[in-house]
């Protein structure tokens, strides 16, 4: 955060995925099996405020293709696009959101909606568009620490393309998450669900 409302992100996911499933092939049936470790997506993300010292602003962010697309497992097969850690895809990201700390009281809340769609694709897949509604709420238990909870609802619409699986893709989602924060220093807070 740089003060009066604006703030940049830069998020690196760690994909940690095992994965089984019965592949059945010419009556056949196989055990297949991924494990997959490593980097996913990065995403940059820019905060603006919409109204100053309002608590209302804007979210822009830009997903980009860094993970990779390709993981196989141990027998070579290569994991259908849906497990793999990258998406192939450059995303926009869209937002607004809203946070208030009422009376400098040690209570603040926040929600947020998003929006994000892919701009390109790779080898005849392209994610669906997500669409999320995150509410959540921080308690300050000592003047570094905080209590968290929040709550996440997405909508993800099926995967188009001939490497996609629709039929296998898209759905709704709600996460409750506790969580704890810290404050590393003025403008930098630590923070995990």
């Amino acid at each position: 955060n740089f003060g009066d409302g604006w703030g940049l992100g830069l998020h690196l996911p760690w994909v940690s995925r095992k994965h089984d499933h019965i592949h059945n092939h010419h009556g056949e049936q196989e055990l297949e099996q991924w494990d997959i470790q490593e980097l996913g997506d990065a995403r940059i993300s820019l905060r603006l405020p919409l109204v100053r010292d309002s608590g209302f602003g804007l979210n822009l962010g830009l997903k980009l293709p860094t993970g990779r697309t390709s993981v196989a497992n141990d027998a070579g097969e290569i994991a259908e696009r849906t497990l793999q850690p990258g998406s192939g895809s450059a995303d926009t990201v869209l937002g607004i959101h809203y946070h208030s700390r009422p009376n400098a009281s040690a209570f603040s809340w926040f929600a947020q909606a998003g929006w994000q769609h892919a701009i390109t694709q790779r080898d005849d897949y392209k994610p669906g568009d997500r669409y999320n509604l995150d509410v959540g709420g921080r308690y300050d238990v000592t003047k570094e620490f905080g209590a968290i909870v929040q709550a996440n609802f997405q909508v993800r619409e099926r995967d188009k393309g001939g490497n996609a699986e629709p039929e296998d893709t898209g759905g709704r989602v709600l996460f409750i998450s506790p969580g704890i924060s810290y404050a590393a220093g003025s403008n930098t807070q630590v923070y995990g669900f």
